[in-house]
């Protein structure tokens, strides 16, 4: 069956980062602009866990934005519902200083200009933890275009997370095609690869490997975005 979309992870495959020191950096920047408005640091990093735990396990009844929200506050507070204009001045302003963490291969952005000339619909899947501010600011930090993407996923438009496959059944859904139609394309063997399980095809990216659970990867298609580019060449006849 031939493939219709692709869909690509971006933290650490689209855009190479360590996500560990990303996102323990993240935290603090947050926290500290937080604390400017009384709230304890060591509380806010706690509740960012438990409201990102609790998207990881919703079952699409809800936005991932709404559960968040509704968990961050049972943590720290309902005040914070009122002050949420501290997070979006910090995705305006402190989230930037997180682009020194990254870093940037102008192959993917090659890959995914030669999908969309290629009549393959695009699609950023990245975990949805996020507002969309800030996944436009990840793309943008990876030399991307967003425009080139169908559909992203961020934490106000999907009720699913990785590695639930219904996150993945989503996406095939609203795209009106069948997940045997789609490739994805990720680094974490265990939140990407389980896309595998609906029928979609996979590659496994492995500059920035992930493999938390030492599973067996040597089933998966897999390499660097050299490698990536000569994969699809054999899977998408218009691909050149």
């Amino acid at each position: 069956m031939s493939i219709k979309a692709v869909l690509f992870d971006l933290d650490a495959t689209l855009l190479p980062m360590n996500q560990d020191e990303f996102l323990k950096t993240y935290f603090k920047l947050l926290a500290t602009r937080m604390a400017r408005y009384g709230y304890d640091p060591k509380e806010v990093v706690d509740g960012i866990w438990k409201g990102s735990y609790a998207m990881i396990k919703n079952d699409g009844k809800c936005s991932n934005e709404e559960l968040f929200w509704k968990v961050f506050a049972q943590a720290i507070g309902e005040k914070v519902l009122d002050d949420r204009y501290i997070f979006d001045e910090f995705y305006q302003q402190e989230f930037d200083n997180l682009k020194e963490l990254c870093g940037y291969n102008p192959k993917a952005n090659m890959i995914v200009k030669k999908l969309k000339d290629a009549g393959v619909q695009n699609v950023l899947a990245t975990n949805p933890m996020f507002p969309s501010l800030a996944t436009e600011k990840r793309a943008m930090w990876a030399g991307l275009d967003i425009n080139d993407f169908i559909f992203y996923t961020t934490y106000e438009n999907i009720g699913y997370s990785k590695p639930n496959p219904e996150y993945y059944k989503e996406i095939a859904d609203r795209l009106s095609i069948l997940p045997e139609e789609c490739l994805m394309v990720g680094n974490d063997a265990s939140d990407d690869m389980i896309a595998s399980t609906l029928g979609m095809k996979v590659f496994l990216h492995t500059d920035c490997l992930i493999n938390a659970k030492n599973a067996d990867i040597s089933q998966y298609p897999q390499g660097n975005f050299h490698q990536l580019d000569e994969y699809i060449k054999h899977q998408v006849p218009s691909y050149s």
